[in-house]
């Protein structure tokens, strides 16, 4: 019984494995609802909540002083090995490489880009969205700071808000966002919401963020994967674009090649002007013949091989040289005879005189 319960997983396993035979049905892509509405602009609201409290040197940027004068990674030294792997899944390369290759398989698996896409539009918005905010601000890092409880603003940093955990929260929480089902959309957003908040605190942990830089982090992350839906006609547009593109490129790969049906069913046939030619047979099945015009393939062979082939492979007799004139060429007996009108010999001066010679001399005896 066991054995069977082994071999039943296993066969699940290698069903998942198999590509299906067309795109699923139930794929279904998230629309913006009014509870996701409510959800980004809580979001957003945090966002600039912490932006104005840092601007303005806030209690938050006491708190951030507070926890770098802490030095949990001094407090807990024995984690610090661990945790300098763990932030790994917030660097921008590794977990797009990794979470690329899975989505990667889902499209070939399931005949869509709509995966890989996805995760492009939504890096994109990440890269502009994180990079305009960090360049904009040039916030220094607690290694770097200069004056102790200011929010080290302007200072040409490129710190806040922490791209490790923004990073964080959309490459793992995309997974969540393009599930096929609604059980494997709540546990990928669990295991995506703890990876998230792992990185985050990890960098708190190193000193290489303020805990404003992770909140902040945390909130614009959120923010792109809430407003995925407004971008879901580009991404179909885009799909559409690349299958079209595809299909273009394979016709055009096939232009000129004779079908294989149509193939099969060609004999080559020696025309009388010792040409080869191929000839679609008339018995041929209906559906070896579609409507498609057929090229017809002509060779030049020699006269020889030309005739040798019409007379069974015997050695035809040589034929004349062929007509060249403008008339049309008859047989023998169709030719009208025509008399000569003189002799075609040439004249011979010399047997002329000896002639005339012989007639004048006398005639002797009697």
């Amino acid at each position: 019984m066991r054995t069977d319960q082994i071999l039943t997983r296993l066969e699940r396993v290698f069903a998942r494995l198999d590509r299906e035979p067309e795109r699923p049905a139930h794929l279904q892509t998230p629309r913006m609802s009014r509870h996701r509405v409510v959800l980004l602009g809580s979001t957003l609201a945090f966002y600039l909540a912490i932006v104005v409290a840092v601007l303005t040197t806030s209690w938050l940027v006491r708190l951030d002083w507070q926890i770098m004068f802490f030095r949990p990674y001094e407090q807990w030294p024995q984690l610090h090995a661990f945790l300098d792997y763990l932030v790994v899944l917030g660097q921008r390369g590794p977990t797009a490489v990794m979470v690329a290759a899975w989505l990667g398989w889902r499209s070939w698996r399931q005949h869509t880009l709509r995966p890989l896409i996805t995760l492009g539009v939504a890096l994109l918005l990440l890269n502009v969205t994180v990079g305009a905010v960090k360049i904009g601000l040039g916030r220094l890092g607690p290694h770097y700071a200069t004056e102790i409880g200011s929010a080290e603003l302007f200072a040409g940093g490129d710190i806040f808000p922490s791209g490790h955990t923004a990073n964080a929260v959309v490459t793992w929480g995309i997974l969540a966002y393009l599930a096929s089902t609604a059980v494997t959309r709540r546990v990928l957003s669990v295991v995506s919401a703890v990876v998230s908040l792992s990185v985050g605190a990890t960098t708190v942990y190193l000193g290489t963020h303020w805990v404003s830089d992770v909140l902040l982090g945390w909130s614009a992350g959120l923010l792109i994967l809430l407003a995925l839906p407004w971008f879901e006609p580009l991404i179909a547009r885009a799909e559409a674009y690349v299958f079209g593109l595809r299909d273009l490129m394979r016709r055009r790969a096939e232009t000129g090649r004779i079908p294989a049906p149509i193939a099969t069913a060609l004999t080559p046939v020696l025309s009388a002007g010792g040409k080869w030619q191929l000839r679609l047979d008339a018995d041929a099945p209906a559906e070896a013949a579609p409507a498609p015009t057929v090229t017809v393939v002509t060779a030049a062979v020699p006269a020889t091989t030309a005739a040798a082939a019409a007379t069974g492979g015997r050695s035809p007799a040589p034929r004349p040289a062929a007509h060249t004139t403008g008339r049309p060429h008859l047989i023998r007996s169709e030719r009208t005879p025509v008399t000569p009108a003189g002799s075609r010999r040439p004249a011979h001066t010399e047997r002329a005189a000896a002639r005339g010679a012989a007639a004048a001399r006398p005639v002797t005896g009697g």
